[in-house]
């Protein structure tokens, strides 16, 4: 069965603004890295368009060359995004969900290959109480933005994770890496 990772940035007070964090060339290359091992990643229409960002680098590259590669990276994995008003996707390996977010990760996960990476808090949220994640991979930078959107705002249950592994950058970033515990909320 294939695994559901949710991999999200972070400040330390918990705002995923991607504006509010330092990626660096080692978080790009993690990230690059983090994207070949995987088949499919799932978008919210705002998370989407956001990361369509990247598409200039294909026809522009930049002078960083861990940029050029996680724009290659992104731009070869296939996306599927979540939207009520979105029509149509004009990036080649982006396709519009059919299904529920349900009904779609439970028919990726029983057929072969590669992770499956929830990409949008909205979709991270949705994907957690429906309790179809298999691990978080939330990668923390040395930052307190002081206000901006909460990562696990909208959880209102206690969720108990254990975690597994760290990975320290030099930047001070680091990426902690969760899986569900089988404790129900409330229980210790």
């Amino acid at each position: 069965m294939r695994k559901v990772i949710a991999a999200f940035n972070m400040t330390l007070d918990g705002v995923y603004d991607h504006t509010a964090g330092l990626p660096d060339e080692a978080i790009h290359e993690h990230y690059t890295t983090l994207l070949s091992q995987g088949d499919a990643i799932l978008y919210g229409k705002t998370t989407y368009q956001l990361m369509e960002f990247w598409r200039t680098f294909l026809a522009n590259p930049s002078k960083e060359k861990s940029m050029n590669d996680f724009a290659i990276a992104i731009d070869s994995i296939p996306k599927i995004v979540f939207s009520h008003t979105l029509k149509s996707l004009d990036w080649e390996t982006a396709t519009l969900a059919t299904s529920s977010l349900k009904d779609t990760l439970s028919a990726l996960k029983q057929q072969p290959g590669k992770a499956i990476f929830i990409g949008s808090h909205s979709l991270i949220i949705q994907t957690m109480q429906l309790n179809l994640i298999d691990e978080y991979q939330l990668c923390v930078y040395p930052v307190i933005a002081g206000r901006g959107f909460q990562l696990f705002d909208g959880i209102n249950d206690r969720t108990v994770l254990k975690l597994t592994k760290t990975r320290a950058f030099d930047s001070g970033a680091i990426i902690l890496y969760y899986e569900p515990t089988t404790n129900k909320p409330g229980e210790r």
